[in-house]
This record gives structure tokens, sequence and C-alpha cells, in this order.
């Protein structure tokens, strides 16, 4: 790249996280917005009790993109697992120790963005205190994050065999806002990406925020989205590479120009744990990407090798950093008007 690019990436979770940890060392500004609806664990346990936004896709997002020591960026990742601390984070708490001692989630963010020497940006998409909510195909309504994310889980455990009514549709109770400096970040943005993760949990909540899509609609950069590998129950049953970003474009206002999928077997005895939990592999539809106009299919080699499915930091941002280029160059292109 002639010039160092400004990428937003847009999620939270594990597939920000994983996607942040391996942009943080290219040549390239990350700036993470993040989704702030979590309602479960501790963070969400920390949301009822003090009051404040849910701390946790906002630390991982932190860590990711932390220039401090392996140990720090260790403490902050750290959980307790005996009382009276048990389950506790010490990330969640160090964040709502500042929150307390500071007057703000504002200030809290912009004191540890200094402490863990974060290299880029990390935004919460909304200041505001809403929760998520999903409305099921047979008139159910899910309220908070954790009962959207868990509802798969608790039908495996209580052993229930009928097929989950799917999601019609997601709405945030009450409507929020978007945080100014994260709708002008994606206004300035020369590439924008969406992480991997549960479409519904932590993908959609971001898009939901009034205003988000509309500057996402009208921003000229290109616009990515890391294919999820594999299903989630209870969210995204069968669905396809293009379901995935239909219901994306659906949100978010625009299809995006470019998708990265991973090109590669997943070993057996990891297909067959997600399998036990009712998840399979995403199934890539070329044609029907085509159709819904996504111009670049991008195949690389991206899955981390460990005991879950997941996507390697490393080799997702070369191949993200490969398709800036291209991506980029041929943006310019259509700009000059050539």
């Amino acid at each position: 790249m002639s010039a160092m690019k400004t990428v937003s990436v847009i999620g939270g979770g594990t597939g920000s996280f994983h996607v942040l940890s391996g942009l943080r060392d290219c040549d390239v500004y990350v700036q993470s917005i993040v989704s702030m609806m979590d309602s479960g664990g501790d963070s969400g346990e920390l949301r009822d009790a003090f009051g404040v936004l849910p701390p946790g896709d906002l630390r991982r997002c932190l860590v990711a993109l932390s220039e401090e020591s392996e140990l720090l960026r260790d403490l902050f990742a750290f959980r307790f697992d005996e009382p009276p601390l048990q389950g506790r984070n010490f990330g969640n708490l160090f964040i709502l120790a500042l929150t307390k001692a500071l007057g703000s989630e504002k200030q809290a963010i912009g004191a540890i963005t200094k402490i863990l020497k974060i290299r880029g940006r990390v935004l919460p998409v909304t200041w505001d205190h809403v929760h998520l909510c999903a409305e099921l195909a047979n008139g159910d309504i899910l309220r908070g994050e954790a009962s959207i994310d868990g509802r798969g889980s608790a039908g495996l455990l209580d052993g229930v065999g009928e097929p989950l009514a799917p999601i019609q549709r997601a709405f945030l109770e009450p409507e929020a806002t978007a945080n100014p400096y994260a709708l002008e970040v994606i206004a300035r943005s020369d590439v924008i990406v969406y992480a991997p993760g549960d479409i519904f949990t932590s993908t959609v909540p971001n898009l939901l925020v009034k205003g988000v899509s509309t500057a996402i609609r009208e921003s000229r950069a290109p616009l990515i989205y890391v294919v999820n590998l594999m299903t989630k129950h209870g969210e995204t049953d069968g669905w396809s590479a293009s379901r995935h970003v239909k219901e994306l474009a659906e949100y978010g206002g625009r299809v995006p120009d470019a998708v990265l999928i991973h090109e590669g077997d997943v070993p057996r005895h990891l297909l067959d744990k997600y399998e036990a939990e009712n998840a399979s592999r995403v199934v890539v539809d070329v044609d029907q990407l085509r159709d819904l106009g996504v111009t670049t299919i991008r195949f690389a080699n991206i899955m981390s090798t460990t005991s879950f499915v997941r996507h390697d930091p490393e080799r997702t941002a070369q191949a993200l950093m490969q398709l800036f280029e291209e991506l980029s160059g041929r943006h310019e292109m259509l700009l000059s008007g050539r």
C-alpha cells in the first residue's frame, strides 16, 4: 500500500478479537466499532448491578489492539475461578473501577486506551443503555442478548428434539442513537470490515443503532465481510454464505463489495464436535453471492488449527491486507473516472 489505510472493523465477541489481533501489527490504522448489548455472564451481571455499559466486548477489542506486554494482556483476560470472585473477569472489574473513579465510560475508555497502549481506537457503537431483542417466526419475543445467544445451548441441554423457531427480526429496546464518533469513523474510513461472529448477537446489534446503517450505506469505502466458518444453532441454522450476506445487507442497507472465505477442510474431529451442538460448516454458494451483488469473492486458508473452529488472526489479517490493496486500487480508479 502506498499510504496507511484507515480500517473500521464492526462487530463484537471473539470474531472481532481475532481480526483486530491480526491487524494490530499490520500497516493500517484500525478503528474498532463495538456492540454494547451484552447481557450475559460477568459482563451482564456488572451491567445490571452497577448500571454501566457491559464491558466484555469492549475489553476484548481493547486487549486485541494493545501493544503492551503479553503479561498485561493476559491479566485483562484473567478470570477468577474461586469464591468470592468466581467467574469475575479482571479486565471487566478494571473498566468498572475506572468508570466509577473517573465518572463516565468515556473517560474510562480514554484512560484504559493509554494504559494498554492501544494501536488504533476502540469505540462503543452507542452510549445508550439498551437491550437486544428478537422476534421469532412463531411470534415469541426474546429479550436480552443472553436469551438469544444461549437458546440453542439450552435446547440441547434440555434434550429438546424439535427445531427452534427461526429469528424473524432483531430490534433494540429502547431505540439507540449512535456514538457520533463511531459515525465519523465510518464516514472517514478507507475500508469497512464486518468481523465474523454470531450474526444476531455480534454484528447486527451494531447495525440496529440509529445512524449506523445510513453511515455505512453512504460511505464510499469498500465493504468486506469475513464470512463465518460455522453456523450457530438457534440463530443461523442451515444458513449458506449468501444467506449471511443477505441478512447483513438487509440490516446494513448495503451488500458487501467483497467476502473473505476460508479455503480448505475442517478437521473431522472438530466437525463432529460442532455437529453435536447442531452446528455445521457454512456452505459457500458462489453463484448466489454474485447474484446478490458481491463483486469479489476471495478464498484463503484463514482457519486456526486449535481445538475450536476459529479464524486465525495472522492468516486472516494477511488475506485482508491483500484485499485492501486490491479493492482500494479499484476504488481509486473508479473515483478518478478511469
